[in-house]
């Protein structure tokens, strides 16, 4: 399984495709297909039928897009950054901004 730089519950800005320059939270990371649910982002609409706990009626949802299509936003600068690793003091690996070298997790 690939390795992957973004995690859940990461601020992710949408840096190419339909929704270029949208901002949202990551819901769900995929690492198998390298790609990632961001919310609010490449958004699809499901006309479903009503079911036993279900009213139906017409359902939106986000689809996955590219994990390669998303970067990071710099805590710092507000901006779209790559991610590095750096090593802390106690052990601890930890991501961080390359663009300003905030510490990305927490």
């Amino acid at each position: 399984m690939p390795k992957m730089k973004i995690k859940k519950g990461d601020n992710v800005v949408v840096i190419s495709g339909r929704d270029k320059g949208r901002r949202g939270e990551v819901l769900k990371v995929l690492p198998q297909e390298n790609r990632v649910i961001v919310q609010g982002v490449h958004v699809a609409r499901r006309h479903t039928r009503p079911a036993m706990g279900n009213p139906g009626g017409i359902v939106e949802k986000e689809l996955t897009i590219h994990a390669s299509n998303v970067a990071h936003i710099d805590p710092q600068s507000d901006k779209p950054t790559r991610v590095g690793f750096r090593t802390l003091d106690g052990g601890r690996k930890v991501r961080v901004a390359r663009r300003s070298g905030e510490v990305i997790d927490k």
